[in-house]
């Protein structure tokens, strides 16, 4: 994720990241420059059709559909937003209730005790699992070597590996009530933040696996560019060749917003925009590691 001043106005719209729209769009800008650049010649040397009136006209069309792709762009931007700030709640509260596991294991295990080691592992692994299986990364055996063997036995590395994590960690808060390590009323104290992890698992799920739907995207797209493409041909008469750069400049905006929406739905991949979960995991470490 790009850390910036938001506040800084005259900075940010002269700096170019690997993201940018302009850089991703740039030769497509170029195509629509130069093909408004041939229907403005055609229109205005060749076919000379300044005169026609009804071909002036055309222009009220893009003045009715422009509120349309406008309230359609504005739909999209927001629904996007939404599954990104819903990615960064689930994060922040996995972070919460890892803290809290963390304190109430602090203070009904003594320093020392090996469940406590156990579980000082254990739940930072578990944020750094979750952030490998959301960006479908390969995770390796090494994961779990500094897992006790008998518990890692209990682990299947073919199956679905933070439900495999949350499983060992709520086996272990159940040999802590059978060794009367933690009674009854502690292990109900414990469940509400077991529990949480595997919630916050299928909430991130979800939101990773429940993309836009196709039909939707694919019409904001074509709506796109029959719109960009007759532009041209209304706007030509009364702005002349400046049809050119103005063409370029709107399809510029309207396929920036489809492109932004495109990224922040998916807020747990690597890209600029993302979810910065590196970060946060290692901040779950730190915070354990403190806490324990």
């Amino acid at each position: 994720m790009i850390a910036h001043d938001p506040k800084a106005w005259f900075v940010w719209p002269y700096h170019f990241h690997r993201s940018d729209t302009v850089r991703r769009l740039f030769p497509w800008i170029l195509v629509v420059c130069a093909y408004s650049g041939l229907v403005a010649w055609l229109e205005m040397e060749v076919w000379q059709l300044s005169e026609k009136s009804h071909i002036r006209n055309i222009s009220i069309m893009h003045t009715l559909l422009g509120f349309v792709i406008s309230f359609l762009l504005v739909f999209r931007t927001n629904t996007a937003y939404e599954r990104w700030w819903e990615g960064r709640k689930l994060w922040g509260a996995l972070v919460n209730n890892s803290r809290n596991l963390a304190m109430k294991l602090a203070a009904m295990l003594p320093a020392g005790d090996p469940d406590r080691q156990f579980f000082e592992k254990a739940i930072p692994k578990y944020a750094l699992l979750l952030k490998n299986h959301l960006r479908t990364e390969e995770t390796r055996l090494e994961l779990f070597d500094d897992i006790p063997g008998a518990l890692q036995r209990r682990i299947d590395l073919e199956k679905h590996l933070p439900n495999q994590l949350a499983s060992l960690m709520m086996f272990k808060a159940n040999d802590m009530l059978v060794s009367k390590k933690i009674s009854g009323e502690q292990l109900l104290f414990l469940n509400a933040e077991l529990q949480s992890f595997t919630d916050i698992c299928g909430a991130c799920e979800r939101i990773k696996n429940t993309p836009i739907p196709y039909s939707y995207s694919v019409f904001i797209k074509k709506f796109v560019l029959f719109y960009v493409v007759t532009l041209p041909f209304g706007f030509v008469f009364n702005l002349g060749y400046w049809v050119i750069p103005i063409v370029g400049f709107i399809f510029y905006v309207l396929a920036s917003l489809e492109l932004i929406a495109e990224e922040i739905e998916e807020p747990f991949g690597a890209d600029e925009n993302d979810l910065p979960l590196g970060k946060m995991v290692h901040g779950i470490e730190i915070h354990i590691g403190e806490l324990i």
